[in-house]
């Protein structure tokens, strides 16, 4: 039989009523709430980072690959990936899909109203696994081989100003040498509550833009490639710039969107210190607590030195008790956080407003491995601390402790 859990086990019964078993619990609940708390803040952190990023990597790539250009132009000079490049990029270990696009301004029209905007060019290559969970009605483009198909997407944003919906025609004007119009119908609505995208762009048909600008069959603004491994991009876009020709170049989308990226690596700092205060008062808590029952155990602690306990014994037996808090508080606080995680996942109780956090509701990453990594170093961290007030225990003397009152 383990002696030290025996009596750990013994002396922490909240049965018996006394005041250490008020102060136990509240250790418990301070840790409970403590971890709790953290892994909360991660699977909401978490949440915000894949929510936003996943918004900017579906319509813009991981890398963007262009013509060598020092112009600030919202279009592209054409480009076009020989047979031998594309395929040598397709068979890249980091690329999982290509897809090209290019843009075009135009102002749309419908009765009154004029609306200044860019037209995206996709193909059939676009990649709408990443897409459609932001189509919030109607359907996608349905391309012709021969001629440019006169569908668009709109996004939610804009078709409230412009009160359009789906089945609706609109006229898009194309301030160009010379003036050009195009006839196009709303065929689909998206909505990603991101202004850079919902208030700048609508997705076309890439023909329609080549045959405006004149190019080439074949010639696109620039392809848009996604990578298996986010963690690996910076390797990725440095083995695609050198499989590109001399006069192209590729880029990373991230920073195109610098500010948003800075801003989610902000929120990621704060996490952190958030992180360590609550450890810091976890660990304290605790440690109190264990000052709290060595004193009230002092006697006790007396009692087992006169009969030939030694210090290390003792000293095990604070310990597990400790130790035996720790992991009630880790079990309760994981139930409070999941189930807070759950409930929001799926009912979404708490709302955003999509203007300042380019989401509607607060989101929640389910990532298992960060929750279990929380809940080791909180568990190990506070077993360490653990340690601290039972060094107490070799200062107390027999006699004096059973006289003690």
């Amino acid at each position: 039989m383990n002696l030290p859990y025996f009596i750990a086990k013994r002396i922490s019964d909240p049965k018996q009523g006394n005041f250490s078993s008020t102060i136990q619990k509240v250790a418990v609940a301070s840790v409970a709430i403590g971890l709790a708390v953290m892994i909360g803040a991660y699977m909401i952190l978490g949440g915000f980072q894949n929510t936003i990023t996943d918004k900017i990597f579906s319509f813009s790539g991981h890398i963007q690959i262009t013509k060598f250009s020092f112009s600030n132009s919202v279009e592209e000079d054409p480009i076009k990936l020989e047979q031998e490049g594309m395929q040598a990029i397709i068979k890249n270990s980091h690329v999982s899909h290509i897809q090209e696009y290019a843009h075009k301004p135009v102002l749309l029209s419908k009765d009154d109203e004029v609306y200044g905007i860019v037209v995206k060019g996709v193909a059939e290559s676009f990649n709408l696994d990443f897409f459609e969970k932001y189509l919030v009605e109607g359907r996608f483009i349905n391309f012709n081989d021969s001629v440019f198909s006169p569908e668009i997407l709109i996004s939610k944003e804009v078709a409230e100003d412009m009160i359009l919906k789906v089945g609706d025609k609109v006229v898009a004007h194309i301030i160009q040498d010379p003036p050009r119009v195009r006839q196009l119908t709303v065929v689909g609505i998206y909505n990603t509550e991101l202004d850079d995208f919902d208030k700048k762009i609508i997705l076309g048909d890439i023909k329609m833009i080549r045959g405006l600008n004149g190019w080439e069959a074949g010639q696109v603004g620039g392809y848009e490639v996604f990578v298996n491994d986010f963690s690996k991009l910076e390797e990725a876009n440095n083995e695609l710039a050198d499989l590109v020709d001399i006069d192209q170049t590729t880029d990373m989308v991230p920073e195109k969107f610098v500010q948003i990226f800075e801003w989610l690596a902000l929120l990621n700092q704060n996490n952190y210190i958030f992180l360590a205060l609550i450890l810091f008062v976890a660990c304290f808590n605790i440690v109190s607590v264990l000052f709290i029952l060595i004193m009230e155990r002092t006697q006790m602690i007396g009692m087992f030195k006169a009969i030939g306990a030694t210090d290390s014994l003792i000293r095990k037996v604070f310990s597990y008790n400790g130790i035996r808090l720790v992991f009630k508080g880790a079990i309760l606080g994981n139930i409070i956080a999941i189930s807070f995680g759950a409930i929001q996942y799926y009912f979404k109780p708490i709302s955003l407003d999509p203007v300042h956090y380019y989401m509607a509701y607060v989101p929640i990453d389910w990532d298992w491995t960060v929750i279990l990594g929380l809940n080791a170093m909180v568990i190990a961290l506070i077993a360490i601390t653990i340690f601290l007030p039972t060094a107490l225990i070799s200062r107390v003397r027999p006699v004096q402790a059973i006289r003690f009152d």
